[in-house]
C-alpha cells in the first residue's frame, strides 16, 4: 500500500478547511515525509480500521508512523510540523502545553470546519503533479 518509511496523514476530504492545511503541508514538506488520504476513502476506512479507530467518532486529522505510532487531534498536527520546514517547526513548543488544553481548542475548531470554512460534496481530487502523495 505504501512505503513503511512514510509518514500518513489521514483528513477530512470533503473540509476546506482540512483540505487547506493539506495543500499547506504539501508545500512545507521539502523532505518528501508525508503521504495523504482522506478519512473517506477506502485506504482511509482501512488505516482505520487496521488501528480500531471508529471512523463516526473520529472527528480528527490523523498521522500514522507506520509501525510505531499513530496521532490524533493536536499531537498529530503538532507532530506534523516537526516535519516541515522552519520556521513552522517551531509550532511543535505547544507540545509542552497540556494536551486537555490543546485538544478542547482543537476540538472546537474541528466542531465549527464546516460553518466557518464549508464543505465540498466530495473528497478533493489531487492535481496529476500531486498524485503520487495520495494513497488513493
Amino acid at each position: 500500500m505504501s512505503s513503511p518509511t512514510k509518514k500518513i496523514i489521514l483528513f477530512d476530504g470533503v473540509c476546506n478547511l482540512c483540505n487547506g492545511a493539506i495543500q499547506f503541508i504539501i508545500k512545507r514538506d521539502t523532505q518528501n515525509v508525508f503521504l495523504f488520504t482522506p478519512l473517506q476513502s477506502e485506504t482511509g476506512k482501512k488505516l482505520l480500521e487496521e488501528r480500531r479507530i471508529d471512523p463516526k467518532n473520529m472527528d480528527s486529522i490523523i498521522l500514522i508512523e507506520p509501525n510505531v505510532a499513530y496521532y490524533v487531534k493536536s499531537d498529530a498536527a503538532l507532530e506534523i510540523v516537526k516535519y516541515l520546514n522552519t520556521p513552522w517547526r517551531f509550532i511543535s513548543i505547544f507540545k509542552a502545553l497540556p494536551m486537555g488544553f490543546r485538544n478542547f481548542v482543537y476540538d472546537f475548531i474541528a466542531k465549527n470546519r464546516y460553518r466557518w470554512f464549508g464543505k465540498e460534496d466530495h473528497c478533493m481530487i489531487p492535481t496529476p503533479e500531486l498524485k503520487t502523495k495520495f494513497l488513493d
